[in-house]
């Protein structure tokens, strides 16, 4: 299925997450096409990455993907990548329209018992890294709703599946995008994703990660949580541009667990939910991925 959308901004709308969907059900890849002064929101970007849509990018006569550079062409019923293509598209290596900082992502999973509140993890997260209540919540943007955790609860539960925003209200950007399944009981299953946006004289504090995940699991008991920055720009919108590679910081895990050789890792959380947080890199070396992948296989076998 093929979108055009010139707009300036282009973000999750209701229209466009149920488009999503439908291509999902009927497996089609939804390819959204835009123009090069484009932005896309960032629970669009990962909303569409995670469904395995494309965005298609219009420079002039010719098209790319927006988010790897890839040339493309029309082929009368579908963009696909040109064959004697050897390197990016010129718009892709243009120099971004805004400065570019970096965003912090923390992505998150807990396990919700059958009855209580859904929104205190991510609702404690934000207050932690932004000083700030979150502002609202919506299934789409923008927003619908101010900030009530029994109303996001009242909605999750009550849906096989549901994918929730929540905008962040603080001196940065910060938003969340959180997906609950409900499994048997009635628990609830959430993976979470907050990023925070930082400007580039605004580095983040990374030094106090270990005390922030120290504070997330004293009050709500993590499975896990990985965190990454991204380079990119500080309202958290995405341009059609190379801004640099996505690199690890570190990935805590539920328990007293040994690492493999060379990852550095210490304990963290009060003793009745202890998590050992591993350090992976600092977020600019493309060396964290290594110690990553050495990480997940060690803790899979």
């Amino acid at each position: 299925m093929v979108v055009l959308q010139d707009r300036p901004l282009v973000a999750l709308s209701a229209w466009i997450g149920g488009t999503l969907r439908d291509c999902e059900e009927s497996g089609r890849t939804l390819q959204l096409v835009t123009p090069l002064e484009s932005r896309l929101s960032l629970p669009l970007r990962s909303v569409a990455a995670g469904a395995g849509a494309q965005w298609v990018v219009r420079n002039g006569d010719g098209y790319y993907e927006g988010l790897s550079g890839r040339p493309l062409k029309w082929s009368g019923t579908t963009f696909v990548p040109v064959p004697e293509a050897r390197d990016y598209a010129p718009g892709f290596t243009t120099r971004p329209t805004a400065p570019i900082g970096v965003q912090l992502g923390l992505a998150y999973r807990v396990r919700h018992p059958a009855e209580g509140l859904l929104g205190g993890a991510v609702d404690r997260l934000l207050q932690l890294l932004t000083g700030k209540w979150p502002a609202g919540w919506g299934p789409a943007e923008p927003l619908e709703h101010p900030w009530q955790p029994d109303r996001l609860t009242e909605y999750a539960r009550g849906r096989s599946t549901a994918r929730i925003i929540v905008g962040g209200d603080g001196p940065r950007p910060a938003q969340a995008v959180c997906e609950f399944t409900t499994v048997d009981g009635g628990a609830v299953e959430e993976s979470t994703t907050v990023t925070v946006g930082y400007a580039p004289q605004d580095p983040p504090p990374l030094q106090h990660l270990g005390s922030l995940i120290a504070a997330m699991a004293a009050d709500q008991p993590l499975t896990s949580l990985f965190a990454q920055l991204t380079p990119g720009r500080a309202d958290l919108t995405v341009e059609p541009r190379w801004t640099g590679a996505a690199a690890p910081i570190a990935m805590a895990v539920a328990g007293n667990v040994t690492g493999p050789a060379g990852v550095p890792a210490q304990q963290v959380g009060p003793a009745r939910a202890p998590m050992t947080l591993f350090t992976l890199g600092d977020g600019r070396s493309p060396d964290g991925w290594q110690r990553h992948r050495a990480l997940v296989q060690h803790l899979r076998y």
